[in-house]
This record gives C-alpha cells, sequence and structure tokens, in this order.
C-alpha cells in the first residue's frame, strides 16, 4: 500500500508540471517503486486546448471528478489523500452576499467528506478560506515568480509604478512597490465596484411594497452609498504602470483601469495576476485594449487564449509545485518555500 496518494485535478494542470494520461480501465500509477507514492490524473488532461476548454464552459465537472478519485482512494484504504489544486474553484465566493450561500466552505466541506487529507494551493482569493478545512491547506504563493518576470522582463522597470486597480487590491500593489522600491497608486472611483457592492441577484427578503412594520421597531435609515469621481491616487505620469491582482477573468475593469492610467500619462502597462481565467471575450478584449502585456502563471491553463491574443504571456510555477510535494512526502519543513513571504503576498 502506497504511503501518500497525491490527486492532481483537471484545475492543477501546467504546461511544465504534466502526467501522462491514465487509461480508462485503471488510472496508472507511477514512480511507485522509488519514491512510495503514487500521483493520480483525471482522464481530461491529455491536452491542455483540450482542458481549457472544459475549464471555460464547466468547472464542476473538473470539481466532481476529483471527489471521485479522493472517495475511489478513500475506500481504497490509502492513508494520505493530498489534493494539488493550484487555483482553487469558486473561491471568491467566499463571503455570505445577503442570504447567498458560502460555495468555497461547502466545498471545502465535500472535499473532506470525499477523503483528501492535505490540499496545495497557490494565491487564494482570500487568506481566511484556509480556516473553511478541517485539513492541512498548504497556501503557496506566486509572488516571487511574478516579482522576478519584472525585473527580467520588464524594460526600465524602475521607472515603474505598482498600481492596485481598487482599494480592494490596495494591500498586494504596497507588498510588490514595496520589494521591488518603486511607487504605488491606487484608482479609486465610481468606475469601480468592489465585491460586496456587487448586485448579484439575491435579495433577500424580496422587496415588499406594502410592507408592515412594528409600531414599536423604529431603525434607523441607511445612507445609500454614492462613489467619488474616479481618481488616480499617485502619480503614474512618464511611467510604466504595473497593475497587479491576484485573478484576472472578466477584464472590463482592466481595461479601464488602463484607460485612466493611458489618461494620467503612463506610458506603457502591464496587468500581471496569478491565475489567468481569461473566459468569454476576455482575449480580444485585451488586444483591443490600452494594455500592453499581461503576465499570468500557468495555475489554470489558458493555451487557446494565447493563440487569439499574444499579448498574453505565461510563467510557470510548476517547480514550486513539485518541490511542495516533495517536502510533504518526505515530511520537510514547507517553511523554505514561504521565505520572506508577507502576509499581503
Amino acid at each position: 500500500m502506497p504511503k501518500k496518494l497525491l490527486l492532481l485535478p483537471p484545475l492543477s494542470v501546467s504546461s511544465a508540471f504534466r502526467v501522462p494520461r491514465v487509461t480508462p480501465a485503471a488510472r496508472q500509477a507511477m514512480n511507485a517503486a522509488r519514491t512510495g507514492y503514487r500521483v493520480f490524473s483525471a482522464n481530461s488532461t491529455a491536452a491542455c486546448t483540450e482542458l481549457a476548454k472544459r475549464i471555460t464552459e464547466d468547472v464542476n465537472t473538473a470539481v466532481m471528478e476529483l471527489l471521485i478519485m479522493a472517495y475511489a482512494l478513500k475506500t481504497a484504504c490509502a492513508r494520505n489523500i493530498i489534493g494539488v489544486i493550484p487555483y482553487f474553484p469558486y473561491s471568491k465566493q467566499s463571503k455570505m452576499r445577503k442570504r447567498g450561500s458560502i460555495v468555497c466552505k461547502l466545498l471545502a466541506s465535500m472535499l473532506a467528506k470525499a477523503g483528501l487529507t492535505h490540499i496545495i494551493t497557490m494565491d487564494l482569493h482570500q487568506k481566511e478560506i484556509q480556516g473553511f478545512f478541517s485539513f492541512p491547506v498548504d497556501n503557496l504563493r506566486a509572488s516571487p515568480f511574478l516579482l522576478q518576470y519584472i525585473q527580467e522582463e520588464i524594460p526600465n522597470y524602475r521607472n515603474a509604478v505598482i498600481v492596485a486597480k481598487s482599494p480592494d487590491a490596495a494591500k498586494r500593489a504596497q507588498s510588490y512597490a514595496e520589494r521591488l522600491r518603486l511607487g504605488l497608486a491606487v484608482i479609486h472611483g465610481e468606475a469601480q465596484c468592489t465585491e460586496l457592492d456587487m448586485d448579484d441577484g439575491r435579495h433577500s427578503p424580496p422587496m415588499v411594497r406594502n410592507a408592515t412594520v412594528h409600531p414599536g421597531l423604529e431603525l434607523p435609515l441607511m445612507m445609500a452609498k454614492e462613489k467619488p469621481p474616479i481618481t488616480v491616487v499617485g502619480d503614474v505620469g512618464g511611467s510604466i504602470a504595473i497593475i497587479v491582482d491576484d485573478i484576472i477573468d472578466d477584464v472590463e475593469s482592466f481595461v479601464a483601469a488602463a484607460e485612466i492610467l493611458k489618461e494620467r500619462g503612463a506610458y506603457k502597462i502591464y496587468v500581471m495576476a496569478t491565475h489567468g481565467i481569461l473566459s468569454a471575450e476576455a482575449p480580444r478584449l485585451i488586444e483591443e485594449s490600452s494594455i500592453d502585456e499581461v503576465v499570468v502563471t500557468n495555475t489554470v491553463p489558458h493555451e487557446v487564449q494565447k493563440l487569439q491574443c499574444p499579448k498574453i504571456k505565461t510563467v510557470d510555477i510548476s517547480l514550486i509545485l513539485s518541490e511542495a510535494i516533495r517536502r510533504i512526502h518526505n515530511g520537510e519543513s514547507m517553511a523554505y518555500l514561504f521565505r520572506n513571504i508577507t502576509v499581503d503576498d
């Protein structure tokens, strides 16, 4: 019986860190004799192009496949089942909005029930998501790879300014600016909307025209929020603007931020994020925008999007994932992978 079983669901495949296709009859075990652990991969990981299409159409298929594999290994009496999920799905749904469900918490409970005993992931949308799990979660960071890209691939990066496209991303942007010894700018105003302000259609209780109010109950009236005119806090004139965030999916807000930065005098604009979902019309919008380059890691395959938009560049993070797997298997400390990493990264 192997000591550890590592699950690589469709969400974890990268161009440089991929295992061979498994047969339908039985999932192929690899490296068991030498290393003492087996790596399992879902059937849908044969090609990045096929995988990218499936992820953009329905991520639930990948989640369900992972749950089935984990439960199969649990019933086979595996001692440890480690899931490698670089991009954790539903991570944006980690807060209760009105009476909506916290889907991220539900998924964490489902993974635990299926038999997973450990998860390796990267740049959770909210660090507090780790508290949803009843087993260890290693939340790796992509910031060292992205910072290295800035230093090595962006000419004259010393003349750059790190930009947060909304106040929500200010802490991450500040961390990057401090590491690179660069200036910081924050975009704030009516063109931006936070997650708490988004209208997701879940009004609870429903709107009632003739609502009955208890005569003894007098609640203070809440003033409606009104955002100020859009403003760039910080000077970007004559500089390279580097917008940093954790996820880039719908790119409208990034395109709008790029237009504002161009108006304020930035002569080149980069967008950097860990997870490049780039769904729907994202490649076309990026190609037609003022953005010069979008840099994302390969936590989610996006080969199809790169064919549609040459501005999209990829940073490989397979090295840190493979090192995390090796350290967990050998019982070594994971502290080395978090050296010089701050909470805001």
